[in-house]
């Protein structure tokens, strides 16, 4: 059995600061939302994943994979905000199997005034305390952990 690969200092420091950073920035966006929407990130997240659709609506196994979810977890998501108001199933004319989500007018509503206290702390929490240059690097960096694991589950 080969030994396992022990993180030297630097990368323990790096994935340290990651785990912690991640999870304090989730906890303080699930906070916000909750408390201006009382919505959950995740809801907050299909709401805008709807929104970038050209009509509003999105295959359920598209959304699952442009979120980055579990089919059963985003079912449970998209019912709850169903029974909101927010969204609406229907079903694929083009196949018995498929199920669209689609954003109602309420759900354009609560999104829009959700939206701008929404990035106010995304940028208080992340954005406005880096530099443009660790921005950059942030996001290349996470683009390719992201482009990687992605590969991997296909």
């Amino acid at each position: 059995m080969d030994e396992p690969r022990w993180l030297d200092e630097h990368e323990m420091a790096a994935w340290r600061g990651f785990v912690a950073a991640s999870n304090l920035i989730e906890r303080r966006l699930e906070q916000q939302l909750k408390e201006s929407a009382g919505l959950s990130h995740t809801q907050y997240e299909i709401l805008v994943q709807l929104s970038a659709a050209s009509d509003g609506s999105l295959r359920m196994t598209d959304l699952a994979d442009r979120l980055v979810t579990s089919k059963s977890g985003l079912t449970y998501q998209v019912t709850q905000l169903e029974k909101a108001g927010l969204v609406f199933r229907r079903s694929c004319p083009s196949d018995v199997r498929g199920v669209f989500a689609e954003l109602t007018e309420e759900g354009w509503r609560v999104l829009r005034e959700a939206a701008p206290g929404h990035v106010a702390t995304v940028r208080e929490v992340l954005i406005d305390v880096l530099s443009r240059e660790q921005l950059a690097v942030l996001a290349e960096s996470l683009g390719e952990v992201s482009s990687r694991l992605r590969a991997a589950d296909r």
